[in-house]
């Protein structure tokens, strides 16, 4: 076999590949011979039809078989042969692919680069310092009461946070416009679904009251034929309803899984809860600083535009499931969710995860069987029944080395956090939170 290797652009290689024509009809001839036994044609006994009509009824079927293969087969000989790395899929363009003459092609691809780790010292990571409180606690139970209360009816003027059931009826110079009309639409007052005034205006409005609201659309509102314009809402309030929260008793517990223990273990568990959540924000908001850290150390190490690609493909997919995903197969995905949505964030994740891969290699680590044993444990905590959730993760491969990737993460940001100056800086819970979910 004969390879010859160039370097056409960065990361992009041009192999071409000739490969003897005896290797290719040998395994022409080996697969006609093995069909010809099973074979049945007109005007001959199975098993006996001659080669000369295998190859004149199967021969081209067979050889393109082959052909497919053995230059899979040979790619893959000749880039261990050059010590390349190939990096996505090759692109191959048949060269001579004629019978009784020698295959040639030529494979265009890209290869991983050489990372040269760049060593990260004397950097600043800001730690969120805060802690569950009572309030905090509290302030969740009363997330959860709203979420399993209603709406009661109640003869008073509105106030933010009430749900007013309105009609109402949008003007533009006396005309009515698209959309800025409607009947028995229920409004929670303060959730800033209506442009500004609107919900504001309703304020202190009993059930049966009318007014007039002069507003102005926002420069910026989506209808471009309402951005900036002065308009007027008449607006009838039907009713006024107040949140009415669900009582602490045992069919709330329940209901987010504390069957027994009462108020007592129920606010144990939330706490628990919420301290297992501040933890993890914070590690994640120190994490998000050392990988930035990380990529700006590397900011001109060059990436295969495949690993992009790949990771672009994936992370739309990603997010279409995580909107239902339903009628894939009927929508183009690639209008629907552009390649510029993922493009900044592919190419950070294909960096991180390059040099990450090359630090764990520098740094001879390997997952912690420990680490990746209490990862497991808290992850199943949340569930009834941890004990099987365990098992799960331990009699699956795929989600165990998941969970392996990420202790070693883990690991690694440790080891570089060695050089690092860490700052606390006092926050409360929900501060913690939040910045963890702004930079996830």
């Amino acid at each position: 076999m004969q390879v010859s290797i160039e370097t056409t652009s960065g990361l992009e290689r041009r192999l071409t590949v000739g490969v003897p024509a005896d290797r290719v009809d040998q395994q022409v001839d080996a697969r006609l011979l093995k069909a010809a036994k099973d074979v049945r044609l007109p005007g001959f006994r199975p098993g006996k039809v001659p080669m000369k009509v295998m190859r004149q009824r199967f021969g081209a079927g067979v050889r393109q078989e082959v052909l497919g293969e053995v230059m899979s087969q040979s790619f893959q000989e000749a880039v261990m042969q050059e010590n390349l790395r190939p990096a996505g899929q090759p692109q191959i363009e048949p060269r001579n692919l004629d019978a009784g003459k020698d295959l040639e092609y030529v494979a265009i691809f890209e290869v991983f680069p050489d990372v040269d780790v760049v060593e990260i010292t004397d950097y600043t990571v800001e730690r969120p310092a805060a802690e569950v409180t009572q309030e905090d606690v509290d302030n969740i139970i009363d997330v959860f009461r709203k979420q399993q209360g209603s709406m009661e009816v109640v003869e008073r003027p509105a106030a933010e946070g009430d749900t007013v059931n309105i009609d109402f009826a949008g003007t533009r110079d006396g005309e009515a416009f698209e959309g800025g009309s409607g009947e028995g639409t229920d409004l929670e007052l303060g959730s800033g679904r209506m442009i500004p005034g609107f919900e504001d205006g309703i304020v202190g409005m009993s059930a049966g009251d009318e007014k007039t609201l002069a507003l102005t659309f926002p420069e910026d509102y989506h209808s471009e034929e309402l951005q900036g314009a002065e308009v007027e809402f008449k607006v009838t309030v039907n009713s006024v309803s107040e949140q009415q929260l669900a009582p602490l008793d045992e069919k709330l517990f329940a209901s987010y899984g504390v069957e027994e223990g009462g108020e007592e273990q129920f606010r144990k568990e939330v706490a628990e809860n919420m301290a297992r959540e501040l933890k993890n924000a914070v590690q994640a908001k120190v994490k998000q600083q050392v990988m930035d850290a990380v990529i700006a150390a590397h900011e001109s190490l060059e990436i295969p535009k495949s690993l992009i690609s790949q990771e672009i493909n994936a992370m739309r997919e990603q997010m279409f499931q995580q909107f239902g995903g339903a009628g894939a197969q009927n929508m183009d995905l690639n209008s629907l969710l552009p390649d510029d949505m993922f493009t900044e964030n592919a190419e950070r994740r294909v960096k991180l995860g390059l040099v990450l891969s090359e630090l764990i290699q520098k740094l001879e680590l390997k997952a912690d069987a420990d680490k990746v044993r209490e990862t497991i444990e808290e992850l199943a905590s949340t569930y009834q029944e941890p004990e099987e959730v365990i098992n799960w993760y331990y009699s699956n491969q795929e989600q165990l080395s998941s969970v392996e990737s990420k202790v070693l993460e883990d690991q690694v940001v440790e080891k570089l956090l060695d050089n690092a100056n860490i700052e606390d800086k006092a926050c409360s819970y929900q501060e913690a939170i939040g910045q963890a979910q702004e930079s996830a």
